[in-house]
């Protein structure tokens, strides 16, 4: 098991087994956006209460749910990369963090948009909303710090320090909702008693949310891959493929 995860943490080894996997996740990843698009769009009725408004959510979910993922990712390998010193732990950490931001900046354009019609206003200081711009920020320092520090043994080590620190927002924006009085809608689909939305609804939402992860990782894929090539940049192996 030690060979086997020492092999995958290997730059080369992991360079060429991602170029394979790339072609075939990128191919689901779009098989998933067509379909989850069509049921969104097409398939799925309005709400009786949000009319044609709730279709913001086959976007605005998936991508609040990736913008923690992504985060908690990044601090998994930034925690590794502290104690084991993996390269490539490090990289996947450096690589998580602009997409993630992507995704927490979405989730919050897209909570707006939705909030107008249905609040009345495009913001409001709501213990979710507020936590998730946080979150933003978060990403934000992440990616200005490790940028701002030259050497990038120092920048990865200093990032994951602040990653780590970070995560604690991440169970706050889950269970804010729980914890305090917030405008913004409960669980509807991970919770006790079963999803409480209509299965009309529920499908193209967790297409959605699949075609979310698997662009997630054919971007870390692509992103890890240009990560290692400036990290090991005078290796023999980049020689090699670069030649």
């Amino acid at each position: 098991m030690l060979d086997f995860l020492h092999r995958m943490a290997s730059p080369p080894h992991f360079y060429r087994l991602a170029g394979r996997l790339l072609p075939w996740l990128s191919a689901i990843t779009a098989l998933l956006f067509l379909s989850g698009l069509w049921g969104a769009l097409f398939t799925s009725p309005p709400d009786y209460q949000q009319g044609e408004s709730v279709r913001i959510i086959y976007v605005h979910v998936p991508a609040a749910w990736m913008s923690l993922f992504a985060y908690v990712v990044m601090a998994v390998a930034g925690a590794i990369g502290l104690v084991w010193r993996i390269r490539l732990a490090d990289a996947v950490a450096a690589a998580s963090a602009p997409v993630g931001a992507g995704f927490t900046f979405l989730a919050l354009v897209t909570g707006s948009l939705w909030g107008k019609p249905m609040w009345g206003t495009w913001w409001v200081w709501d213990a979710r909303l507020t936590s998730e711009l946080l979150l933003l920020f978060l990403y934000l320092g992440y990616i200005g710090l490790r940028a701002a520090i030259e050497d990038r043994r120092n920048a990865a080590r200093a990032s994951a320090i602040l990653a780590l620190v970070g995560v604690v927002n991440i169970p706050i924006i889950h269970f804010s909702v729980e914890w305090w009085n917030t405008l913004h809608q409960g669980a509807t689909v991970f919770r006790s008693g079963g999803p409480a939305i209509d299965p009309s609804m529920l499908l193209p939402l967790l297409l959605m949310a699949l075609a979310f992860n698997f662009y997630y990782f054919v971007v870390l894929l692509l992103r890890v891959r240009t990560e290692l090539l400036l990290e090991e940049r005078r290796t023999n192996w980049v020689r090699e493929v670069l030649s």
